[in-house]
């Protein structure tokens, strides 16, 4: 979780707006430039699938990663319908171009059949990949995206995560934060912005 301050400076604009950090290029047949970055350990998907965070969820890909946990009632259930109109605005790119993913903020109770069991519930498509792993595990990727808060109590308290998303091309080391509750339309073409 980020504070409202930190996303500010991340941004450099206003909280209702996508900003997107370009920096080198990075040819994509050789290691990206956050392989030594992101954590390579192992997720699973909602459908049971193993795959490397790094390997196989960002390297080289143009990608849109949510933070959720299936017992929230507070900010997921909005979000989660809010990207899902993100989702359909992308359709003619996801799993080609653009990849979605949304990673829980509680492994120890959000498994791989709770997580299917939430895809049902929100009758999401097909495109779009929930994940689970390891607590320590999944804490450290949910660290490296950018999904903290300084204050350790507030850090700790998953009903205080953040409505943000993610958005990036590792293959060229761009990324933005996006609100995950602003205008699906906006969201989508700063995501397909970041393409190479």
């Amino acid at each position: 979780m980020i504070s409202k301050r930190q996303f500010l400076v991340l941004s450099g604009a206003t909280a209702g707006a996508c900003a997107i950090a370009a920096v080198q290029s990075s040819p994509r047949s050789r290691p990206g430039p956050r392989a030594g970055y992101f954590p390579n350990t192992t997720v699973l998907t909602h459908d049971g699938h193993k795959l490397r965070f790094y390997d196989d969820i960002v390297k080289g890909k143009v990608v849109a990663i949510n933070m959720m946990y299936t017992a929230c009632t507070g900010i997921c259930p909005g979000n989660t319908a809010n990207l899902k109109l993100v989702q359909e605005e992308l359709a003619d790119h996801l799993d080609k171009h653009v990849f979605m993913y949304s990673m829980t903020l509680r492994p120890d109770i959000d498994t791989p059949q709770a997580l299917r069991d939430y895809v049902k519930r929100y009758a999401i498509p097909k495109g779009w990949t929930f994940l689970t792993g390891k607590p320590a595990e999944m804490d450290a990727i949910r660290r490296k995206l950018g999904f903290f808060n300084d204050d350790p109590i507030i850090d700790a308290d998953p009903n205080q995560h953040t409505g943000m998303v993610r958005v990036g091309n590792e293959a060229l080391d761009r990324w933005a934060m996006c609100p995950a509750l602003g205008s699906p339309k906006q969201t989508a073409r700063t995501i397909l912005q970041l393409r190479a």
